[in-house]
């Protein structure tokens, strides 16, 4: 979980080199984008998880592994939401008062 952290720290400060229509991404794309790949992470774990378990591995260690990642997958996504919501909206109040 660290490197996803990480991930989304660097990708929150470093400005991105995506563009729309040759204009750099704002840094409000570049936070959603850092929390896209941070849950594509995520969700790459479970799905290895699930495979695992699919191929036989029905231990209660590993079923108790499934359920962790499935509640850190479940707030990380509350995180994205919120953050993307709350930075969207003072975004939107910054404009109406400008």
């Amino acid at each position: 979980m660290n490197n996803n952290v990480n991930l989304l720290a660097a990708m929150a400060v470093t400005p991105s080199t995506a563009s729309r229509q040759g204009k750099p991404a704002s840094w409000y794309e570049v936070m959603a984008e850092a929390w896209g790949k941070t849950l594509d992470a995520k969700a790459h774990e479970i799905e290895s998880a699930a495979n695992e378990m699919a191929g036989g591995n029905d231990s209660p260690a590993h079923i108790t592994q499934m359920t962790a990642l499935a509640q850190q997958m479940g707030f990380m996504s509350n995180s994205a939401h919120t953050s993307l919501q709350s930075v969207g909206t003072a975004l939107e109040t910054m404009a109406r008062k400008q």
